[in-house]
């Protein structure tokens, strides 16, 4: 990794912090767990001359008081203007309070309560955080394997030269993704449900994918689509924002989305642009019902 950059890796205890640390590192990332935020300045200014090109440093409510140090010292990092990005990881609450179950563990602000009271803390703790972070990710669906990917995806050499779009199909009745940048609702597509030879597959096969496209006006919108979110890509790099999720919604993720998703992210993937453009598509909820 040639070029040099500063993580805060922060969110929700039992979101997969511990899984996101060991794949940076593998990544060739300097990973520092559980740092007081009040040495954030100092550690930035420490590693300056590091032979390691990038620094992960991993803040969490573990922290206890010395967490709440963490907003003043993101402001010192920006006035001394020193360069980094904020990753925040989330899950459904249901999700974690199954993990912190499964490992018979207290959450870290549970006190004498119930974990999900302990959840509810954290997330009043953590809110302005969330709002403000470069990255989201939900690992609620993501087994620890596809967590891994995901962050090999965001933060493989090369990351900060180019923009990397993941555009995720879902379905609405399990959910809008909580980390989608940019939601796109594909239910005024006719839907191939109700074609019986098509009801069975997905938007993977091609018979549904070349039924979705061939709709009135599909191929004209997602072309404008595509378009729209081209015109945004340099604003985003301005901001330093280098990975977005474009979210694309049909009622059961299961035909139009998918159909939708793998369309955007190839025209894409090959779209003439100055701006190194890596795209791809992953489907949420295929195979749920």
């Amino acid at each position: 990794m040639s070029t040099r950059e500063l993580l805060i890796l922060t969110g929700m205890s039992g979101a997969g912090r511990s899984t996101v640390a060991h794949a940076l590192e593998d990544l060739g990332w300097y990973v520092v767990d559980n740092l007081p935020p009040a040495i954030l300045p100092e550690l930035a200014s420490q590693t300056g001359g590091s032979d390691f090109a990038s620094v992960a440093v991993v803040v969490d409510v573990r922290g206890g008081k010395f967490f709440d140090d963490l907003s003043a010292s993101l402001n010192t990092l920006r006035e001394k203007k020193v360069p980094f990005r904020t990753l925040f990881l989330d899950a459904s609450d249901q999700v974690l309070v199954a993990r912190f179950e499964s490992t018979r563990r207290p959450h870290p602000l549970q006190a004498n309560d119930r974990i999900v009271d302990g959840i509810a803390r954290e997330r009043t703790k953590l809110d302005e955080l969330r709002a403000q972070a470069d990255i989201v990710i939900d690992s609620s669906n993501l087994n620890v394997h596809q967590l891994e990917k995901r962050i090999a995806e965001i933060f493989s050499p090369g990351s900060l030269s180019a923009i990397r779009i993941n555009v995720l199909s879902f379905g609405f009745k399990y959910g809008i993704p909580v980390d989608a940048d940019l939601l796109l609702d594909a239910r005024f597509i006719p839907n191939p449900h109700w074609v019986p030879e098509l009801r069975p597959l997905t938007g993977l096969d091609e018979k549904v994918f070349s039924t979705v496209l061939a709709s009135d006006g599909v191929e004209e919108f997602i072309k404008s689509y595509v378009s729209v979110v081209m015109q945004m890509v340099p604003g985003y790099l301005r901001e330093g924002k280098r990975f977005v999720t474009i979210a694309v919604g049909c009622t059961g993720g299961k035909h139009r989305s998918v159909s939708v998703a793998r369309e955007i992210a190839r025209q894409l993937s090959e779209y003439s642009s100055t701006v190194e453009i890596s795209a791809h598509a992953t489907h949420r909820d295929v195979g749920r019902e």
